[in-house]
């Protein structure tokens, strides 16, 4: 009820019969929803049936993958983006300091898990962000960190 109309009933200006004005429409909802079998079932889609699958990891060409330093967690925003392009991401955190470094890592968790992608941690500050269904081999990854890959 909207203020006017209270203030006119209170006035005394309008009549209160509130349940007075039921008419057709109110008349044809009330029909269609006792028309209305229960039985009735919504067809749903499986998300991932939608989703294009691509049962074979492609090998990640060498010249896209993108190594950052970020220096503040603003730059968070640029590894996002480009691991949303699929392309793979060395994260070297050496440079930040250790509140930073963690938030930094828990962004980047956050990132792999929304699309699915990997993590692995290279060396104690530099990680790599792996997209879905993009393969960066063990030498590969030895070559890109600059030789010192823990493979254990």
């Amino acid at each position: 009820m909207g203020f006017w109309r209270g203030a006119a009933e209170w006035l005394g200006l309008v009549n209160e019969d509130r349940y007075g004005d039921y008419d057709e429409a109110d008349q044809e909802l009330t029909e269609a929803v006792d028309d209305y079998d229960e039985h009735t079932e919504a067809s749903v889609t499986d998300i991932e049936s939608r989703r294009p699958v691509n049962p074979t990891p492609r090998v990640a060409d060498l010249t896209r993958i993108i190594t950052v330093h970020p220096r503040t967690y603003n730059e968070a925003r640029t590894i996002g983006e480009h691991f949303r392009d699929s392309v793979p991401v060395i994260m070297n955190l050496t440079e930040m300091d250790d509140a930073d470094a963690k938030r930094l890592v828990d962004f980047a968790a956050g990132l792999i898990f929304g699309l699915r992608g990997t993590i692995e941690r290279v060396t104690g500050k530099v990680f790599l962000l792996s997209p879905q269904n993009v393969n960066v081999t063990a030498e590969d990854k030895e070559r890109i960190a600059g030789g010192f890959y823990n493979q254990s």
